[in-house]
């Protein structure tokens, strides 16, 4: 929820900005690499906790992966971000 909020303010920052069309793409694509990223994560904690509901160090590795994945997503978004914003704003 917190990443579609973030979403819905950089379109809105994007468009109050007049970013250009290809600005827009990266945006985007940025935006989808997250949402596509957190739904992947959500999944692959879901399966984990139907195959084994209980505390198992092997199930918190492989969490531990999907939520990394978020991570380096949302580093990149954030890179793409300044790119196109920084220099609007500054």
């Amino acid at each position: 929820m917190v990443q579609l909020l973030i979403s819905v303010i950089m379109c809105i920052l994007g468009y109050y900005l007049k970013i250009s069309a290809m600005e827009w793409m990266f945006q985007i694509l940025a935006i989808g690499l997250v949402l596509t990223a957190e739904s992947l994560n959500t999944a692959i904690e879901a399966i984990c906790d139907y195959i084994q509901p209980n505390f198992d160090t092997k199930i918190g590795f492989i969490k531990d992966i999907a939520a990394g994945a978020v991570t380096f997503a949302s580093l990149t978004a954030i890179i793409v971000g300044a790119i196109i914003y920084l220099p609007k704003l500054i």
